[in-house]
């Protein structure tokens, strides 16, 4: 097996992504990736990446820069979706999509990265940790309608 290349995400990938989201969630969810993948390629198409190993997508993250929101003035790179095929993991290619989006990141202006993680999603919360993200000074607020 051949190491994982990074490259930019494109409409044909839709379906690596939507085939790693069901093997994640158990839910196929083509509609949703492709909003998504059409969302993220038209704010920036050099921002989603993907990894590809032996002709098929093994692994993506989608994010963007933004300003302006929360009270925070600066561009921030936001890392929104991302997910590595559970056959494939343990072998640094998240660790590579997380370095190529961060690069892109700081090229678009950005001086931090931001995400958030749901309290139960202990395992993101560990590998985002290892990338070397910390508690921000930020507190996410929901409300039941």
């Amino acid at each position: 097996m051949s190491e994982a290349r990074i490259r930019a995400l494109t409409e044909l990938d839709i379906d690596g992504l939507t085939r790693i989201d069901e093997a994640i969630t158990g839910r196929y969810r083509p509609e949703v990736w492709e909003q998504r993948v059409v969302y993220y390629m038209r704010r920036d198409p050099d921002a989603p990446k993907v990894a590809e190993q032996d002709g098929k997508v093994v692994g993506f993250m989608l994010g963007e820069v933004r300003g302006g929101e929360f009270g925070l003035d600066e561009p921030t790179g936001w890392i929104e979706f991302f997910g590595v095929d559970p056959t494939t993991r343990g072998g640094g290619i998240g660790r590579r999509l997380t370095e190529a989006l961060l690069a892109h990141f700081r090229e678009r202006g950005a001086k931090i990265a931001r995400t958030m993680v749901a309290a139960r999603d202990e395992e993101i919360a560990k590998f985002l940790g290892a990338m070397g993200f910390t508690a921000a000074p930020l507190t996410a607020l929901e409300r039941p309608l």
